[in-house]
This record gives C-alpha cells, structure tokens and sequence, in this order.
C-alpha cells in the first residue's frame, strides 16, 4: 500500500536517484561502520547504505513507516528504533557511531541542539535540512544569517556545506530548496565554554533582541567595566561576536558570580 506522507511529521522523501547517489557518495560509508540513519522515511538512503554497511540503525516514528521496513529489510540488516528522534537517547546506540538524515524541516532545529546533547558519540553527521537553515548553521559573525544556531552548532562542531538539493527532489515537493550539510565534532573545544548551561543563556539573550546592543540584552549580567576588560563594545550587537567572544563572556560572568 503506498504511503501518504504526513505534514505533521514533517514528510518530504527523497526521490531523485542522482542527488540520493551524491550523499551517499559525501557519507561514504564503510562496511563496520556503526551508522544511524534518522527518519529513513521510505528507504531512499536506507538501501544504498546498506549494499554497504553489514548494519544499520534507523530512528523512525511513523508506525507505517516501521511496518514498511520491518517487511522490506530483516532484522540482520536493519535494527528499527520506532521512536521520536527528538525524545531518542543516541547514546543507546553505543559510544561511537555516524549519523545521517533527511531531517524533518518542521523540528530541525530543536533536533540539532538534542544531537549537540551526544556529540561525544558522535563520529560525524551527514543531513539534509532546509537551506535556510543550513546557510544559518555555518554563517559567519556579523552576517545576517548569523545567530544562536551558529553560535550553539560551532562551538562543537567544524561543519561545511556540501551542496543545494532542489525541491523537485522531493515528494511532496516542499516550498524551499534544501542543503546537506556535513558536521564533524571539535575534538578539543578551540573556546571551551567554563559553564555550559550559561554560555546557552547568554547566547540565547544575547540574540533575544537582534536590533538591541549588548548593553540591553545583558543588562544585569555585565556592566560598562566588564565589557571594558574584556575589551568588547558594548555598542555591538550579538551578531557581531564569535564563538570565543561568548566564551569570554561566560566567563566573566561566572567569575562574578563566585567572587573573582
């Protein structure tokens, strides 16, 4: 019975059999490699991997999608985690694995920074997300698609732009064009952040207000004298620090907030 994709799990498969050969020419896959393929959909990468890959594990919550796969690939091939990728412990899968996917437009975001969460697994990670996203993800400070996902995605991962997918790859065609994109862990963090939690709260209101300066998105955490010694113009926006500069901030702050 064919499938109707589904608009409230966010279903576009991939259908072009030359972009399909493309990625998985990028992902390169290698016959042990432990791979995780997320929202497999109706197989279109999950195929060629596995005249690969011995194995592979896929993380799927349509339960339609589960029985299709259950019939088209055994047990030997194709171990099915019928889950929500969002909710998914990636760990589960073991200590190393590669991940992969057509990830869902309408959740992309909050499923990056849960991929961020396993990122010491994580051997590298090859998807497809809308390109819009994709240009936000890699852009570089004091550009307009620059913000809290470059920020939060670059502080662990060394990521690149591989190339544009256009919608007619798809069924159903969605409205944007889409991009992959290749991640690839930092192993030792170049701006290792002293408190984790708070350098996500600082880059969060940092970026609250994009047209405010510094001054007003961190008024109560920083003050004219710390922005001074760290030598950064409290005129500036969000937009226009690095990685490192929110590194420094952090900090700053967590100094303060035990005496220093």
């Amino acid at each position: 019975m064919k499938h109707i994709p589904r608009k409230r799990f966010g279903q576009n498969f991939l259908t072009d059999r030359g972009v399909i050969a493309a990625i998985v020419a990028a992902i390169a896959p290698r016959e042990d490699d432990v791979m995780v393929e997320i929202g497999p959909g109706m197989g279109a990468l999950t195929e060629p991997l596995l005249r690969v890959l011995k194995h592979l594990h896929v993380v799927e919550i349509d339960r339609d999608i589960v029985r299709t796969l259950q019939q088209r690939f055994s047990r030997e091939q194709l171990t099915i985690h019928a889950a929500d990728a969002l909710r998914f412990d990636f760990s589960a899968i073991g200590p190393r694995f590669r991940l992969v996917g057509n990830l869902p437009y309408n959740i992309s975001t909050p499923l990056l920074f849960h991929l961020c969460g396993f990122a010491e697994h994580i051997v590298d990670l090859h998807c497809m997300l809308q390109k819009e996203v994709v240009e936000r993800m890699v852009a570089a400070p004091s550009t307009p698609a620059y913000g809290r996902l470059s920020v939060m995605l670059q502080c662990r991962f060394e990521m690149e732009q591989l190339f544009t997918v256009p919608a007619a790859a798809f069924h159903p065609a969605p409205k944007v064009e889409s991009a992959v994109v290749r991640m690839v862990p930092l192993g030792a963090l170049p701006y290792p952040a002293a408190d984790e939690g708070l350098f996500a709260e600082l880059v969060a209101a940092g970026f609250s207000q994009r047209r405010k300066t510094l001054r007003n998105t961190l008024r109560g955490r920083l003050c004219a004298e710390d922005f001074a010694r760290l030598e950064i113009d409290p005129r500036m926006r969000a937009e226009n620090l690095s990685v490192a500069d929110f590194a420094r901030l952090t900090a700053r702050v967590r100094g303060k907030a035990a005496g220093d």
